[in-house]
């Protein structure tokens, strides 16, 4: 049974050091591994699997996955200023699809775009796609800026002509440091799951799915919260008038329109995400080679659960979603 890995992310060293220079970044050591800082704390590893395909590759042997769809992680190049942010995501998105090229039938990739600047963004979606690029990256939000923020609407407009699928990945919350979230790293344990959840509650009220119909938008982490407070969003848009503003039709219906993972971390989380989602929109994915990404793992989540859904959760989506 073909396994792809639609969530599994790869770095550059020219970021790496990029970001490493950058005042609100930075780099640090822990645990004797380099780290991204934020604010000044430890933040996030880099890996050294992060850096090396040969390495994931044989990786991917041993686990038994097929294929990776790769990409870049958050904070992405939102950071950077104007010509860094062009530079750098040209640099990742030239150097990813250079590994596609080698491992066709293993590599694929979602774009970088430096989405702050929109007219950079559209050019380099278009390079990417010129490239071969599987989908699009981008965080929940944009170094604080909503991503149904009128600004972002061109990008999102020309994704959405191309029909192209979109993984939405969590960010640090614009509130991190205010409210000392890396304090035993609750930016990742908990603040990525509300930052995946406020973004795609706030698309679904602002009618974002009405505008984009063609979208392919794919929420990491098995929606963060979504599937377990669907029925509260349906309360909110029954009883409260600001949530029916832009809406005809409750939330629970643009979840089941949405694609997700199945980084869950319990058989029972993947399952609520299924009754919430349907089956043919889960695709596999691992975080690999993140702290809390392994493959093996991952994977015996799926198998243990229903027979029935793992062949679409393994391949068969993801070949539909992505045209594989």
């Amino acid at each position: 049974m073909a396994i792809i890995d639609i969530h599994t992310h790869m770095m550059h060293p020219a970021w790496v050091a990029a970001i490493g220079n950058h005042s609100g970044y930075g780099l640090s050591e822990a645990a004797g591994k380099k780290m991204i800082a934020l604010n000044g704390r430890p933040y996030m590893p880099v890996e050294a699997e992060m850096l090396d395909y040969g390495r994931r590759i044989a990786d991917m042997d041993k686990a038994g996955v097929d294929m990776a769809i790769v990409s870049l992680t958050t904070p992405s190049v939102y950071w950077a200023e104007a010509e860094m942010a062009a530079k750098l995501a040209r640099c990742v998105n030239d150097d990813m699809a250079e590994r596609q090229a080698a491992w066709p039938d293993r590599i694929r990739f979602l774009a970088t775009l430096p989405w702050q600047y929109p007219n950079a963004a559209l050019a380099e979606l278009e390079h990417a796609a010129g490239l071969g690029a599987a989908g699009i990256f981008v965080g929940a939000n944009i170094e604080g800026l909503s991503l149904t923020d009128p600004a972002l609407a061109p990008i999102w407009a020309e994704i959405d002509k191309r029909a192209l699928p979109v993984l939405l990945h969590p960010a640090p919350l614009p509130v991190a440091a205010s409210m000392n979230l890396i304090q035993y790293n609750l930016v990742q344990a908990v603040g990525f799951m509300c930052d995946t959840t406020i973004a795609i509650a706030r698309m679904i009220f602002d009618g974002f799915f009405e505008r984009y119909p063609n979208l392919k938008l794919i929420a990491a982490h098995v929606g963060g919260t979504l599937p377990f407070i669907v029925g509260r969003l349906d309360a909110c848009y029954q009883y409260m008038e600001p949530c029916r503003e832009h809406i005809s039709s409750p939330p629970s219906e643009y979840l089941a329109r949405i694609y997700y993972d199945s980084i869950g971390y319990t058989k029972e989380a993947v399952e609520l995400c299924i009754q919430v989602s349907g089956p043919g929109n889960v695709m596999f994915g691992s975080d690999y080679p993140h702290l809390i990404g392994h493959m093996g793992p991952a994977i015996e989540r799926v198998r243990a659960l229903a027979p029935e859904f793992h062949a679409p959760i393994f391949g068969t989506n993801a070949r539909r979603i992505f045209g594989l």
